[in-house]
């Protein structure tokens, strides 16, 4: 016996394969966001990897954890032409990466605890956090301003949710589990002397600014 396919089920699906392209294109897709386009990312995700292969990039998906972005694939042509780059590096500033370094910390913390796999911190948390790591301030409000303009850079990469209905002192974060990602367990298990090297920046720093 022949099985009789619905002719709108594929094309339906196909269409949404250009909106699915694009919305990773523009940066990391989180299942939590859109229930609807993860669907479609995980039906369409093998066809994804062709098209985006084209363009020298590879789909990294997180079924488990919930979230794909893109990420560049050095390839290289014939003769030795190096394909451009086109998801760009961002660099990150000491204060930016020493934060995603202490929260992944408390990320993988939390996950050994066996608690609740959603991690929110508050805007004071973030701030005790990274305290002793930089140069001593007076002003404790520019401490706070200097932190939260941190948090909202580390917002931007996606790596934290402000949470809806919290602002100021007061405003809270989700920490996103694509950290995970980007901080592996390999650099995580050098955490300690990451930590000995940014404290000795941050000493450096504040030794500079007394000669000053």
């Amino acid at each position: 016996s022949r099985v009789m396919t619905n002719p709108e089920v594929l094309p339906a699906r196909s269409n949404r394969l250009p909106v699915v392209a694009v919305r990773l294109l523009k940066g990391v897709v989180h299942r939590d966001d859109d229930l609807a386009l993860w669907g479609d990312l995980l039906d369409l995700q093998n066809r994804l990897r062709d098209h985006m292969g084209v363009l020298g990039l590879d789909l990294f998906l997180d079924e488990a954890e919930g979230y794909a972005f893109l990420k560049s694939v050095p390839t290289s042509e014939e003769g030795g032409e190096t394909i451009p780059r086109l998801v760009a590096r961002r660099p990150l500033s000491y204060p930016v990466s020493l934060l995603l370094a202490l929260l992944r910390r408390k990320l993988a913390e939390a996950d050994a605890s066996g608690g609740d796999l959603r991690l929110v911190v508050s805007l004071d948390d973030l701030v005790e956090m990274v305290r002793t790591f930089l140069p001593e301030r007076r002003d404790e409000a520019k401490v706070v301003d200097r932190i939260a303009e941190h948090a909202r850079k580390i917002s931007d990469l996606g790596f934290l949710r402000p949470l809806k209905g919290t602002s100021g002192r007061e405003q809270r974060y989700e920490v996103r589990r694509i950290l995970k990602a980007f901080v592996d367990a390999q650099w995580l298990s050098e955490f300690d002397a990451r930590l000995e090297t940014y404290r000795a920046a941050a000493m450096t720093t504040a030794e500079g600014r007394d000669d000053a």
